[in-house]
Parts: C-alpha cells; sequence; structure tokens
C-alpha cells in the first residue's frame, strides 16, 4: 500500500452546452473546453480526462451513469461552457452516485472590450449558463462543491486539488474493508457505533476476527522474512543498543517484526484497507502491536485503537486525500493538558500507536513496559510531531447518523523534553484558545479519538465531508461558544429533517 492511490483514480472533465447554436460554435466550444482541460490537469493530483461536449440529456444521462459506473472514476467536474438548459441534466444528475464539483469558470481571464459582438456572447454564456445548472443542483438538492474563477489562478487550482483529495478519500472509504481485532474496549461508549448504518452511509464494511486468526498469521512468519525486516528497522530508525543485533533484548524486536509481517500479509490477504485492535484482547500475540500499527499507517493504512473502528476509517481516508503530500495522517487522542493561564497547550498521544509520519526527524526505536494488557514489553517509534497548522478531526455516531467535528490548531515544540514519556506525541494549542475549543469539543459530543492531519487541511475535510453527508462542525479562528453551540442545534435538526425523521 505504500504506491500512490491517487495515482489509481481519475475525475472526469465534463463540458455543457447544446445543439441551438450550430457546429461551428460547438466547434469552438469543444476547442476552448479542451484547452481549459490542458491548463488545469497538470496542476492538479488525480488525473483529469476531457470528455466530448455533452449536447443534450440523453448524451449526460449516459455519461453520469458511465463516470457511476467506473471504479476508477472518482468524480466529476462540469463547466458550462455556454447555456446548457438545466432540465437537460436532470437525468443524468438522478443517475450520478460520484462527488460532482462544479466549476464555474470561462475560456478567458480578460474580457476582449473593443472585439465583443453577440458571437462572442453566444460562444462565452458560462456567466449564467453555470447559475441556470446551479438552479438545477440546488433544486435536486444534489451534494456537490463548487470552485469559482479562471483556471490560471492558482486559488481555483487549490480548491480544485483540494477537492480531488476529498474525492480520493471518500472512493478509499467507499470501497473500504477494515478488520477489527476483537471487539471494542469495555465500556467505552465513543468506541461503539452502528456498523451496518456505516455501510449504508459511508460504504465502509466492518467486520471482527478473532485475534489469534492474527496470531496464527504471525507465528505463521518466515524467520528469513524476519531477519529483512529487522534489518530496514536498523537502517531505517535509531534503534536502541539493547535492540540491535546482538543485543539482550533483540528478541523483542524480532517478536515485533513478526507481528508487523504477520498483520501485514493478513490485511494484504484480505484486501483490508484499515484495522483495529484492542489491548483486552491479545490473545496469543507476544506484544501489544505498536511498532506494527505505527508502520502500517504510514504505509496508507487506517487505524483505530481499543477498537475504534469509525476513527480507523478516518485515518485511512485522510491517508488517501494527502498522499503525496508532506506530513501525514495517524490516531491520535487528547491526552493531558498544560493550564498555564494564556499558554494552554494540549498533549496528545497513545499508547503506542502515533504514525511517524507527522515527524520529518528520524524516530528512535525503543522498548518499555506498557502497564496495560499483562504482555510482553512493547517496541515503539518515539518521537515528536513537527511544529506547523494542523487538523483534528473525530468522526462520531450520534444515533441519527455520523458527524465530522473538526479543530485547526497549531503544532508547537514541548515546553520541555519529554525524557520520561517514550511513545510518539505531539503538542499544540487549539484555535481559536484552548477555553473556547475545549467547550466547542465538548458541545459536540466529538470523540476522544481522533485524527491529526498534517498534509491535508480544513478545505479537504469540509470537502469530504459533503461528500459523505454527514454533519459537519468546525471550530477554528473564526469560532465562538454561543455560535457554535446554535450550530449544533442547526445541524442535528436539519440532518434530522433530511433523513426524514
Amino acid at each position: 500500500m505504500t504506491t500512490n492511490p491517487l495515482d489509481e483514480y481519475e475525475v472526469w472533465f465534463l463540458t455543457g452546452s447544446q445543439g441551438l447554436y450550430g457546429e461551428e460554435t460547438l466547434r469552438q466550444v469543444a476547442e476552448q473546453s479542451q484547452a481549459v482541460h490542458a491548463a488545469l490537469a497538470p496542476e492538479v493530483p488525480v488525473k483529469l480526462v476531457w470528455k466530448p461536449v455533452l449536447t443534450d440529456a440523453d448524451g449526460i444521462r449516459r455519461a453520469l451513469i458511465d463516470a457511476s459506473a467506473d471504479d476508477r472514476v472518482i468524480g466529476v467536474t462540469t463547466w458550462m461552457h455556454t447555456f446548457s438548459p438545466a432540465k437537460m441534466w436532470i437525468g443524468g444528475l438522478s443517475a450520478l452516485t460520484k462527488p460532482l464539483l462544479h466549476l464555474h469558470t470561462q475560456a478567458n481571464v480578460a474580457l476582449p472590450w473593443s472585439e465583443i459582438d453577440f458571437d462572442f456572447m453566444n460562444l462565452n454564456q458560462a456567466a449564467h449558463g453555470d447559475r441556470e445548472f446551479g438552479y438545477a443542483l440546488a433544486r435536486m438538492g444534489v451534494r456537490h462543491a463548487t470552485a469559482i474563477g479562471h483556471v490560471s489562478d492558482p486559488r481555483v487550482v487549490r480548491e480544485v486539488s483540494a477537492w480531488m483529495r476529498a474525492a480520493a478519500g471518500w472512493a478509499a472509504v467507499r470501497s473500504l474493508k477494515l478488520a477489527r481485532f476483537g471487539d471494542n474496549m469495555r465500556y467505552v461508549a465513543v468506541t461503539e457505533g452502528d456498523k451496518t448504518e456505516a455501510e449504508i452511509a459511508l460504504g465502509v464494511q466492518v467486520n471482527t476476527w478473532a485475534v489469534n486468526e492474527l496470531a496464527e498469521a504471525v507465528a505463521a512468519v518466515d524467520g528469513a522474512a524476519i531477519d529483512t525486516l529487522v534489518a530496514t528497522y536498523e537502517d531505517e530508525y535509531d534503534v536502541v543498543p539493547e535492540l540491535r543485533t546482538g543485543g539482550e533484548r533483540h528478541q523483542s524486536l524480532r517478536d515485533g517484526a513478526a507481528i508487523e509481517l504477520g498483520l501485514r500479509g493478513f490485511l494484504e490477504q484480505g484486501g483490508f484497507g484499515a484495522f483495529t485492535t484492542n489491548f483486552e484482547d491479545l490473545g496469543a500475540l507476544k506484544q501489544l502491536p505498536g511498532l506494527a500499527v505505527q508502520r502500517l499507517m504510514a504505509d496508507g493504512y487506517g487505524f483505530g485503537a481499543e477498537g475504534d473502528w469509525k476513527t480507523a476509517v478516518l485515518v485511512r481516508a485522510m491517508n488517501v486525500a494527502g498522499a503525496g503530500l508532506p506530513g501525514g495522517a495517524s490516531l491520535m487522542e487528547d491526552y493531558t493538558y498544560d493550564l498555564t493561564p494564556g499558554e494552554e497547550k494540549i498533549l496528545g498521544a497513545h499508547m503506542l500507536e502515533v504514525s511517524p509520519t507527522l515527524t520529518s526527524a528520524t524516530p528512535t526505536l525503543e522498548i518499555h513496559p506498557l502497564g496495560i494488557g499483562g504482555k510482553d514489553d512493547p517496541v515503539r517509534l518515539v518521537f515528536t510531531a513537527d511544529a506547523g497548522e494542523a487538523v483534528v478531526v473525530a468522526l462520531s455516531d450520534t444515533r441519527d447518523g455520523f458527524r465530522l467535528t473538526a479543530n485547526v490548531v497549531d503544532v508547537v515544540p514541548p515546553t520541555e523534553a519529554l525524557p520520561k514519556l517514550p511513545v510518539g506525541r505531539a503538542v499544540w494549542e487549539p484555535r481559536p484558545s484552548f477555553p473556547v475549543a475545549a467547550e466547542a469539543w465538548l458541545t459536540a459530543g466529538a470523540a476522544h479519538h481522533t485524527v491529526m492531519t498534517t498534509a491535508v487541511g480544513l478545505d479537504v475535510v469540509e470537502a469530504f465531508a459533503t461528500m459523505a453527508g454527514t454533519e459537519f462542525l468546525v471550530i477554528d479562528e473564526h469560532t465562538t461558544t454561543r455560535a457554535f453551540r446554535d450550530q449544533v442545534r442547526v445541524q442535528q435538526t436539519w440532518h434530522r429533517l433530511d433523513r426524514g425523521f
């Protein structure tokens, strides 16, 4: 899963017109459409495929049915170059099951004022052609995004690119198989969830396998494969001497390597893109999987601790959406606070399972006791996340559906060193402030397991939420507690009405 998943996908570039204007005008429409496509395609992260201009209802319907049926296609962009009567699009839009980006643009940047005649006006009608199309989208309630401006504008390219990344994450979720090894942590509320609704609403298949099936796969790992992987560890990480070849605890590193190889093989054989574990149910495994989980997340897999399959889904989505960008996505948990007035910070971590994609430094590979789980001391990568902007996002089951809550944060260096905290960790300051962000998070009932993404921003997360049709709550520099409480009430009411309750 280390190859770029975006290379497997494509987006169709669809242009609307009609037969009213004659063959010469349609020839010009096609030429200008191809020119706009040629300018945009090299700048975006997913292959953009130009399709012939659509001029009638049958052609539109067939194009959108074909896009929906093609597994490579993760979405369509639509541009009404000339006036394309929107009723022609109803049948096609009704059949479309992929995300849609309405690209509100035109062929030229500036107007050639002294040369404009009615031939020019007939050819360049996107200003009202796209508004006609927008009416149909609104009337039909089609979930979509909009990018407005000329494709030579870097802002437009960024918006299209963000939408494509969100569409890739959504496509990955729609086809995702998730393996739960054991159940969720006993008595914990937020890791529960409606797995049937998840398959209906999100498309993800969530099923359970006995942890000893995984243990059997680990036990069957070949010793030569372990040798090779251990050599990789010693090459890629700063391995403490006691774990290196010949070290007094080297066997623990070999046990960790066997867990990674067995787990990776199990996931590959079953076609799984995400998984969960639970420290309360480790069966015959010698250690709680730590290093293995960290490396699998870094390779693009989704993961949730303690059986939290919803977080595993979201890690996978954000990993795919951020493919090829600096940074990454990881399971995260708000663990403890620095409550110094005016300098409040959150220290986030998990027992072992934080992805090393959050750092550009070389992690150390260490072994330490773990006070829960009742197994051997686990090996793990130790590091501190790089400073910079990030988004912390949670997926929660609200009984009436799913809710995404996102907080824009600033990752900062720890105030002091953390010599006695040997895990992957991050320290951040939430926007707009700690008191407002924390109150908003609690008001939303958002989960304590989250995904921290440093590769993609809020724009991608928001586009993903639109595609998924979930509630979406944002906590950022503009948030106030009063407005946020009102936003929660409005979203709850709207989504209940939208579901027919």
